[in-house]
């Protein structure tokens, strides 16, 4: 016979709990996008405090920041969505073509297959059509909201800084303040760190990308390159979809030319995996490479696209927390953290004027 006794404050606290994971089921997409927000606020801080320590207005230099960021994005969405329209126009128009080069070339090596035929018969509306298309389109519009929702909850964070600062210390504890405050700094230098670091390997890949098929006479090999440098953002696949659409590209030039291409981006992922990497995150984030494919593996299967992107940061935060608890057990007062910040200005002299 089994006796459960539950005191009414027990009762409120399992209610309240139940509450709890309702909201935060049903609050779990503002909840991405706020965290997002925090990502990308970790990541400018340095700058803002930069351009404050010299002067500027905060609230100015937040809004400068970010409209340097909206022009930059801009002019690159300029330089590759039209060449990307005309790239696939020219697919559609010329795809028989190629599919005759490419069973041309199979057939030399003894392999028989039909794909000028299929490609003559392929239909290329029933891509995208009747639900699939209002499907799609939805989640064009929701996304390009959710864009401009972070955009305007970063501002907000970033002009905001001192004073939720000055809140959060109303919660810590008396004398605990120097331990706290190294704790938000090794989170802000792992998050924003990888931020950081992420826009350079974007900038590297995109140069990389625009020399290749500029010597080898890729057409839009400007675009390619700015296509580049936003696929890898995805982590370890991404610079193996940059590869694809300059290699459909440079297949309408020549065979030779696309196995030239193909040979050459896969020589840089190897480089970036290997070496670039490496050198330009260093100690921020400090994560074995299987804990990085599991982060990224869980993030997948939970959330999707977002939870790939999101993968990273959330495993360099665990680990922050798992040094935090280490150093605690070892008597040590404070987590040592990061100490490199990549693309993050000198703000040593700023640095207590946060609070």
């Amino acid at each position: 016979m089994l006796k459960l006794e539950i005191s009414y404050r027990g009762m409120l606290l399992a209610g309240l709990a139940v509450l709890s994971l309702f909201a935060l089921i049903k609050l779990w997409p503002v909840l991405v996008l706020v965290i997002t927000a925090f990502i990308f606020m970790a990541a400018l801080q340095p700058y803002v405090t930069w351009l404050v320590g010299r002067g500027l207005p905060r609230t100015v230099a937040v809004l400068a920041i970010f409209a340097a960021i909206a022009a930059i994005i801009a002019g690159l969405m300029t330089l590759m969505v039209p060449a990307m329209i005309d790239e696939f126009e020219d697919i559609r128009t010329n795809l028989p073509e190629h599919a005759r080069t490419l069973e041309d070339i199979l057939a030399d090596v003894g392999v028989d297959a039909e794909l000028e035929k299929r490609a003559q018969d392929f239909e290329w509306g029933d891509l995208v059509s009747g639900s699939e298309a209002v499907d799609y389109g939805q989640r064009i519009v929701f996304t390009l909201l959710s864009l401009f929702t972070i955009f305007v909850l970063s501002i907000y964070l970033l002009i905001d800084t001192p004073r939720l600062s000055r809140f959060a210390y109303q919660f810590v504890p008396s004398g605990r303040e120097p331990e706290f405050e190294a704790i938000l700094q090794s989170l802000s230098r792992v998050v924003g760190g990888y931020v950081r670091g992420q826009v350079i390997t974007s900038v590297c890949i995109a140069a990389y990308t625009f020399a290749v098929l500029l010597i080898l006479g890729v057409p839009n090999a400007v675009a390619f390159a700015v296509l580049a440098g936003f696929a890898d953002i995805i982590p370890l696949i991404g610079a193996f979809l940059a590869t694809i659409p300059p290699v459909v590209a440079a297949f309408d030039v020549s065979p030779t030319r696309a196995l030239w291409v193909l040979i050459a981006l896969l020589i840089y992922q190897q480089f970036e995996d290997r070496y670039l990497t490496p050198r330009i995150y260093g100690q921020t984030l400090n994560l074995p490479p299987l804990i990085v494919l599991l982060a990224i593996l869980a993030g997948g299967q939970l959330l999707g696209i977002v939870g790939v992107l999101l993968a990273l940061p959330a495993a360099a935060v665990g680990r922050v927390a798992l040094d935090y608890m280490l150093d605690q057990r070892a008597g040590n007062m404070a987590p040592a953290g990061p100490t490199g910040e990549p693309a993050a200005p000198d703000n040593k002299a700023e640095q207590g004027s946060e609070r």
